[in-house]
This record gives C-alpha cells, sequence and structure tokens, in this order.
C-alpha cells in the first residue's frame, strides 16, 4: 500500500485503472530503454496492416467475409466466429510471435506484443466491416484503436474529457479529428507499455516453474482479445450499407443484387 501510495494512488472508484496509469506513468522515463520503436507511428502502422493484411495474414475485410460466406451470411454469427479464432490465435504463442515478426523488425518490441496488437485490431477491423464501417475512414481507423484499449479503459478517458465519446461516437462523428489522431495514438502506445510491463514482471516469477509462463501468457491474451472482441461488438452497432460494405444476404431478396 505504501508503494501505491508513492504512486498517487488513492483508494476508491477505478482503483485498477488507476493503479496501472500510475504505474505506466512511474515506467515511463524508461520507455525508450525497453522499447524505443513503441511509438504512434508503429500504432498507425499496425492499424494499417490490419486492415490491409501483411504475409501470409489476409486483411480484416477479406477475413470477415470469408466468415461471414461460411455462416451463410449472419452477421453476429460471423462475428462471433471472428472472435473466437482471433482468441484461439491470441492463445497461441508460436502464431503470435510470428506474426509480430511481420510487424516490425525491431527487436526492443517484444514480438508477442506486437503480434497481439495486429491480431486486435484486426479482429476489431472486421467486425467494424461487417457492420457496415468504412475501414478508410480516419473515424473508423481511431474507434478501432479505442475498441482495443477496453471498455474500462475508453470509459476513463470519456469521463476524463480526453476523448469526445465512446468508439461509436468517434467513428461516426460529423468530420475526422487529426488532433484525436495523436491521442488515441498516445493512449494506444501506453496502453502498449504496459503490456510490455506487465509481461516482463508477471514472466520474472513465472520462469521459474516450468511451461507456467507460457500457459498463462497464452491464457491472459486469448482472454483480453476475447473481452475487446465482445466490447466491439456490442459498441459498433451496424451502420447503412455504403459502397464497398457487406451486406447480409437476408437483406435483399434472391436473385437481387446487393444494395452497393
Amino acid at each position: 500500500m505504501r508503494f501505491l501510495g508513492r504512486l498517487g494512488v488513492r483508494r476508491g472508484k477505478g482503483r485498477r485503472v488507476k493503479i496501472r496509469q500510475a504505474i505506466v506513468k512511474r515506467v515511463a522515463p524508461d520507455l525508450h530503454r525497453m522499447a524505443p520503436d513503441l511509438n504512434s507511428g508503429f500504432v498507425h502502422q499496425t492499424v494499417h496492416r490490419a486492415i490491409h493484411g501483411i504475409g501470409p495474414l489476409p486483411g480484416a475485410a477479406r477475413a470477415a467475409t470469408k466468415q461471414l460466406e461460411e455462416q451463410h451470411g449472419d452477421v453476429d454469427a460471423a462475428i462471433n466466429e471472428l472472435i473466437e479464432n482471433h482468441a484461439s490465435f491470441a492463445a497461441a504463442q508460436g502464431f503470435v510471435s510470428n506474426v509480430g515478426g511481420f510487424v516490425t523488425a525491431a527487436a526492443t518490441i517484444p514480438v508477442n506484443i506486437t503480434g497481439l496488437a495486429l491480431l486486435q485490431c484486426r479482429m476489431v477491423a472486421g467486425i467494424a466491416h461487417l457492420r457496415g464501417y468504412d475501414l478508410s475512414d480516419g473515424r473508423v481507423r481511431n474507434a478501432i484503436l479505442l475498441c482495443t484499449l477496453g471498455e474500462e479503459t475508453v470509459r476513463g478517458l470519456v469521463k476524463e474529457g480526453k476523448v469526445p465519446g465512446t468508439p461509436m461516437v468517434v467513428a461516426t462523428a460529423p468530420a475526422h479529428d487529426p488532433e484525436l489522431d495523436k491521442l488515441v495514438a498516445a493512449e494506444t502506445t501506453s496502453a502498449l507499455v504496459g503490456r510490455v510491463v506487465g509481461k516482463r514482471a508477471a514472466g520474472t516469477v513465472l520462469r521459474r516453474i516450468p511451461l507456467a509462463g507460457g500457459v498463462w501468457s497464452g491464457s491472459a491474451d486469448a482472454y483480453a482479445t476475447w473481452q475487446i472482441g465482445k466490447y466491439a461488438g456490442r459498441e459498433l452497432r451496424p451502420r447503412p450499407a455504403v459502397k464497398g460494405t457487406v451486406v447480409p444476404r437476408a437483406s435483399h431478396q434472391p436473385g437481387q443484387q446487393p444494395r452497393p
């Protein structure tokens, strides 16, 4: 408790968020020593590659469309499959590390962190695509990043007035705000730094127990990814169909072409 006091954390509502923010703030001076390539540029690059695909990993829209076809046009079922698949990917440490290698060659960023960030952005982007959002829109990309922060963190940012609203509000704002790009990227970077710190701290303890580290890390990543997917599914509500988006088969009569 004395440690929390030195970090400036008080008891009360939202204590977990404050603890996490305080720890990240405390280690911020060591950011460039731990992961100097974790910055807003890396964050935007991750979203871009999640949407367009990289290496053997297809882009978000392509993966989402495939799931929609497999689920016979049922959007909700396709979203559930996207979430389950990406949670499984996140649990497979070898898969996540391999994806991370495609994201960046920077050895200073743990590959499981980069791979996990890519998978979560890809999952949320796929959900957004199935719900009728334009993935090339900067507002939607900001909403995708906000979703990856998790519901609790987003609620705190909204309460503090740092963001204008929830991911749905950001995605449907009247105009794109370039300043919001910087803020969202900064918050996402802080979250990634927190993950680096958390994983290294946990690894120090679990490294002494054979196999425990990998099992714990994979389970934690899978659960976090599942939570983010469910949050995105609730938050990104259906939008009117526009050019380039998927229209559920049930929304048009047999023999007719989907609306553009």
